[in-house]
């Protein structure tokens, strides 16, 4: 056997890679207790000696003395961490351990010794070396002097001392957060290499971007090895957290769940955790250490919004190559080595010889999964190798049902599990139910308890006396465990299931697949309806009530397995329905228009289209869409909606109709049809009125959508009498921290601030903000929209001295709620470069202002009233850079193209009345700049007031002009009561009044709004 390798496993060691002498000391391991190794070496370095960590690599063919003497070889003194894992890879007796250990003592005594870190009894030969047993002391007890080298005799450590570095975490302390990382896997052979290239990956990769994605097919092993990095590299970490990736829905909930654990302030709902979750990672508070584990995450769409950064470490399990191009580090698992293959199968099934051992796994593909179940059945079934592989090789067990899932297996491979299955239906048909019953829930974790709470006389009789006979249902799981089909899994960390009707077990999604695959069709459909009846009954409830989103995330992934999406019983379809809600409230906007696009497929095939459960869909997938962005295709699905219902009046449709009108009504103004949706809207409130009376939560919820479209068509103050009376109402039939009752003061306050009202709005928001974050954490969509609102009110009511940096951390929260693109974080990047410009920030103003103004016309069209507004920004930038004749060609065009579509009074076209007339101005136009000027200010004052700020602007802009036309008289006089109302109104010291007396002319950002 070659001498073992010296370098060391995932420690820094000294930089000397040579032969260890005197003062140094070999600490051997097997990869499993690494943390025990790392922090050996610590505490012997702090005392003087050279440690190096080598793994324990040893082949059944050699003699143990050998492996032994070569590990003494390397010089130096040798310390054994004696473990269960030490001695399975060793694969020898007691009386050869007792020969190996005697051998070494004799030969060179005081130069090997041991520690043990585990409970159980070590081969008694190991008794020579003297172990000291850390597994049950803490770390101060585990001292250098009692570790094995500092208590022999002979040479002493070296009298300097080794650089200081920090200390890694005594192995018998876990993290300080772990969370639900799966059992570790007793049986987990090999792999060393490549655990140990993951560790290097993820620690040499620059900050931010530690992410490494464990690619191969199923089967190949990915789970297992990111189970068995996350225990042996744990001390390396503060935090460890494991998230089931498969769905969206479980991803989110899952990586929310952290926010509570970090001691988060995030509310409770699982966009705004998953949010707080992610600042916190990024900031690295309150743990700098973490490890984040993603578990079968296929679907790339979300990784933007949802991948984690900053100084710690992701892992990745996945079949999808994209996470290249995402910015993963990708590693190929591949099959297993073949005495990795070998050196499972012989310590699973003992009675195996090396070669008939080495012939299973050449038969099998080297394939983990494939490996694993043929070491279970060769362990419990007692078939002779000969016979099994003749099975595997040339049996034909069973006619596959369905749609094959399972090809990238080779055909001996599969037939194992044929073998295997065919096997359970024959000796333990109650295992073989349950198998069944499994692949009728999604794969990954399944809550198979539940069907214990079926009525026994209601079951299958198959399934019956397994789940009334506890006995028997603890045979049949025990079963499929021992064979390697199933995990036992539980629902708190650390704590076994209280109840048989809370066992949750965990299938591999390829296990799932195959067994899918041989369940005759008839069986399945019985079992697909017990199951979609099981579903339904453990449905929470209100989908509104963010209390039940765990459980709404737990049921998410079985509905398509279990037949649900096409169920016909009404309970079913209410639980879809209601799982469809869960997902736009809670805001995993593309999980729930995956869902939404799944059930429109199959109910149209069962239900016409003015179907009440059509419409109620209708109403789901349209919401969805337009939080998401994606205005128009809302658009198409409401109008349609709402010409079916006009086309076939009926008894009992005035709410379907009231509705649907307002979902219409909803999305016109987001598409920029603002008198069209107001008449809608108004049609709806009347509607709600005469149904539900003026306090019903949808009156209530139809009076806001007015108040909104008020503000959008510039008419602030009847928005506000509105908006107050509905906050009001709120307040009185809610309550004060309901969320709606959150958004009506959000509105109060924006429309205060339009209104000219600053210290108003300011105060009521600062207020609000509070509330919001009190109530839905500080990440929550909405609560950012008050956040953003509050920067605002600040730069309109003081100034904002820190607006700047305000903006842009609200910047970097609202790119990780929403991404880049989203219409919310794109407003809030051109009031950003609106700022930029007022500050002389030329260069960033124009970036961020392209990029808004490109952003809304890619989304919205040239046409829409921002992206038309926008243009008035772009020129802007330009006139402040000097391209005076640029800026006015567009200032011009925004002012013609707003004015076509909102007419002459609206504030959105004075406000680009206010910047044409500077851009005449400046190009020699004076009298046309005049003349525009007088008509803004005289519509100004038509539309907001004598007093409003704007109005007020607009005035000095008119003395500027009248100056430049030497009409210094009148000039002046409008310039005094210009400055007089604006120190009554906003203060002496208010940086517009105090811009006004220095005779700066004023000018308007557009502030993109969609509603």
């Amino acid at each position: 056997m070659p001498a073992p390798s010296a370098a060391p496993a995932g420690h820094a060691g000294t930089g000397d890679s040579t032969v260890p002498g005197p003062g140094r000391v070999l600490i051997s391991y097997a990869g499993p207790e690494r943390p025990w190794a790392v922090w050996l070496a610590h505490v012997l370095e702090q005392a003087g000696f050279r440690a190096s960590p080598v793994h324990w690599e040893v082949d059944r063919r050699d003699a143990l003395g050998g492996a032994l003497e070569d590990l003494r070889a390397a010089g130096g003194r040798v310390l054994l961490v004696l473990s269960d894992w030490y001695v399975r890879l060793a694969d020898r007796t007691d009386e050869e351990w007792m020969t190996a250990c005697r051998e070494v003592t004799e030969r060179h005594p005081g130069r090997m010794t041991a520690v043990s870190v585990t409970h159980r009894p070590l081969p008694v030969g190991t008794a020579l070396l003297e172990p000291v047993e850390l597994w049950t002391v803490s770390e101060a007890e585990g001292s250098p002097a009692r570790t094995g080298p500092a208590r022999r005799p002979g040479r002493g450590p070296r009298r300097h001392r080794l650089p200081a570095r920090p200390a890694p975490r005594f192995p018998n302390d876990p993290p300080l957060v772990w969370g639900a990382v799966p059992r570790r896997n007793v049986r987990f052979t090999g792999r060393d290499a490549l655990l140990l290239d993951i560790q290097r990956l993820l620690t040499d990769a620059p900050p931010g971007a530690a992410v490494c994605a464990l690619l191969g097919m199923s089967g190949i092993g990915k789970t297992q090895l990111a189970i068995e990095y996350a225990h042996r590299f744990s001390n390396d970490y503060d935090v460890v957290w494991w998230v089931d990736a498969d769905t969206s829905g479980t991803l989110r909930e899952r990586l929310a769940e952290l926010a509570v654990e970090l001691g988060l302030t995030a509310g409770s709902e699982p966009g705004g955790r998953v949010r707080a979750v992610r600042e916190a990672l990024r900031r690295g508070e309150p743990h700098r250490g973490w490890l984040i584990v993603f578990d079968g995450w296929d679907d790339l769409e979300e990784a933007g919004e949802l991948l984690p950064q900053g100084p710690g470490h992701v892992l990745i399990t996945s079949r999808n190559r994209g996470w290249h191009d995402a910015g993963a580090t990708v590693v190929e698992v591949p099959a297993f080595l073949r005495h990795e293959s070998v050196r499972y199968l012989t310590g699973r099934a003992r009675r195996l010889q090396h070669d008939e051992a080495d012939a299973v796994a050449i038969a099998l593909g080297d394939l983990p999964l494939a490996v694993a179940q043929a070491a279970a059945w060769l362990s419990e079934s007692g078939m002779g190798v000969d016979d099994y592989l003749r099975m595997v090789l040339e049996g034909e067990p069973s006619e596959p049902y369905g749609p094959d899932q399972v090809s990238h297996l080779s055909r001996s491979a599969l037939t194992s599990w044929l073998i295997l299955i065919d096997r359970l239906r024959d000796t333990q048909p109650h295992a073989a139910e349950l198998l069944a019953l499994c692949t009728c829930f999604g794969p990954g974790a399944i809550p198979l308890g539940l069907v214990r709470r079926v009525p026994p006389g209601e079951l299958p009789e198959a399934l019956a006396e397994a789940v009334t006979e506890p006995r028997h249902w603890t045979r049949a799981l025990g079963t499929l465990v021992d064979y390697s089909v199933i995990t036992r899994e539980h629902h708190g960390p650390g704590d076994e299931a209280a109840r048989p009707e809370d066992d949750v077990v965990y299938m591999h999604r390829i296990v799932h697949d195959i067994v899918a695959r041989l369940t005759p069709p008839d069986l399945r459909r019985t079992y697909q309806r017990l199951v979609r009846r099981v579903l339904a009954a453990a449905g929470p409830g209100n989908p509104q009530d963010a209390r039940l989103w765990p459980r709404y995330a737990e049921l998410l992934p079985h509905l398509e397995p279990s037949g649900a999406l096409s169920a016909a019983e009404p309970d079913v379809r209410r639980l879809v329905l209601n799982c469809l809600m869960f997902t736009y409230v809670s805001g995993i906007y593309r999980a729930g228009l995956e869902l939404a696009e799944r059930v429109r497929a199959r109910w149209e095939e069962l239900f016409p289209p003015d179907d009440p459960q059509m419409l109620d869909l209708t109403v789901r997938q349209g919401n969805i869409l337009r939080a998401h962005g994606r205005f128009h295709a809302a658009y198409d699905l409401d109008r349609a909606m709402l010409e079916r219902l006009r086309a076939t009046p009926g008894t009992g449709r005035d709410v379907a109709l009231m509705s649907a009108t307002s979902c219409l009504a909803a999305d016109q103004r987001f598409l920029g049809q603002y008198e069209e949706a107001l008449q809608l809207q108004r049609e709806v409130l009347e509607t709600a009125l005469a149904l539900r009376g003026p306090d019903d939560y949808l009156t209530l919820l139809a009076r806001h959508n007015l108040g909104a479209g008020l503000r959008l068509l510039g008419r602030y103050a009847q928005a506000y009498e509105i908006d107050v009376e509905t906050l009001h109402r709120r307040e009185s039939l809610l309550r004060t921290r309901h969320p709606a009752t959150l958004g009506s003061s959000l509105a109060c306050a924006r429309d205060l601030r339009l209104m000219g009202r600053y210290r108003d709005a300011l105060a009521r928001q600062e207020l609000g903000v509070r509330l919001h974050v009190q109530v839905l954490g500080p990440l929550h969509p909405q609560t950012l929209r008050a956040r953003h609102n509050l920067l605002l009110c600040e730069l309109r009511a003081t100034g904002g001295p820190e607006t700047d940096a305000g903006m842009s951390g609200l910047l970097e929260q609202m790119e990780q709620v929403h991404g880049r693109d989203h219409y919310v974080t794109l407003g809030l990047v051109v009031d950003l470069g609106n700022h930029a410009r007022e500050q002389g920030d030329l260069d960033r103003a124009r970036d961020l202002i392209a990029e808004g103004e490109s952003g809304f016309r890619d989304m919205l069209g040239p046409a829409h009233p921002v992206s038309t507004g926008m243009l008035s920004n772009v020129a802007l930038v330009l006139q402040a850079a000097g391209e005076h004749v640029d800026a006015l060609a567009l200032f011009e065009a925004a002012l013609a193209g707003l004015t076509a579509t909102l007419g002459p009074d609206h504030p959105w076209v004075l406000g680009c009345a206010l910047n044409a007339a500077a851009g005449r101005n400046v190009t020699g136009r004076l009298d046309s700049a005049e003349n525009l000027s007088r008509d803004t200010l005289r519509r100004a004052r038509r539309a907001l007031g004598a007093d409003h700020p704007f109005t007020l602007s607009c005035e000095i802009a008119l003395a500027a002009d009248l100056r430049a036309l030497r009409e210094r008289e009148q000039a002046a006089k409008v310039e005094e009561d210009a400055l007089q109302r604006l120190t009554r109104t906003l203060g002496a010291q208010h940086p517009q009044t105090l811009a006004a007396r220095r005779r700066t002319r004023p000018t308007w950002d557009f502030e993109p709004y969609l509603g």
